[in-house]
C-alpha cells in the first residue's frame, strides 16, 4: 500500500508543479494582454502583492485590482514579461514556495522604452483543490529606460 501512496504523492507533486507554472505564466499573459479575468484568477482573494519601491504593497483582490487597473496599466502602453528559472519547494501538501526571475520590456505611457529585471518570490497555497498565489514579493534589480529605442510593431 505504501507504494501506491508514494506514487499518488509523486503524481500530485508533478500536477501541482504544472499548476504553479501555469499561475506564473498566467500572470504574464494576463498582465501583458490586459486580461483582468485571467490575471485576477491567479490570486487568492486575501493575497498580498508586494511590488516594493516605487509602487508598494497591495492586499486582496481590491488592492490588486486598484494597482493593476488604475496604476500599472495606465503607466504602461505595452509590456512583455518573460519569466524563467521557476524553482518550486513544497512546504506541505497544500503549500509551496516559488522563485523565478523575470525580464520585462515595454513602453511607458510617455513613450519611453523601458527594461525591468526582477525576481519573484511566491507563496502558493492549495485551497479546496485549487492552487493560487497567496503572496508575491518582487525584488527589482533594475528599472531602466532604453534611450533612443522606440518599440513598435513591424511595418
Amino acid at each position: 500500500m505504501k507504494e501506491t501512496s508514494d506514487i499518488e504523492q509523486r503524481l500530485d507533486r508533478v500536477e501541482s508543479r504544472f499548476a504553479m507554472h501555469d499561475l506564473v505564466s498566467d500572470y504574464c499573459h494576463g498582465f501583458d494582454k490586459r486580461d483582468w479575468e485571467r490575471f485576477c484568477a491567479i490570486w487568492w482573494p486575501d493575497a498580498i502583492w508586494d511590488i516594493g519601491p516605487p509602487f508598494g504593497t497591495f492586499e486582496g483582490t481590491d488592492g490588486i485590482a486598484h494597482v493593476t487597473k488604475d496604476v500599472l496599466w495606465g503607466a504602461w502602453l505595452a509590456s512583455s514579461h518573460f519569466t524563467t528559472n521557476l524553482v518550486v519547494s513544497f512546504e506541505g501538501d497544500d503549500r509551496a514556495t516559488g522563485l523565478c526571475d523575470v525580464d520585462c520590456i515595454g513602453t511607458t505611457s510617455d513613450g519611453q522604452a523601458q527594461t525591468v529585471s526582477a525576481t519573484y518570490f511566491d507563496t502558493f497555497e492549495r485551497r479546496d483543490g485549487v492552487w493560487k498565489i497567496a503572496h508575491r514579493k518582487v525584488k527589482m534589480h533594475h528599472f531602466n529606460p532604453l534611450p533612443g529605442v522606440t518599440l513598435s510593431p513591424p511595418a
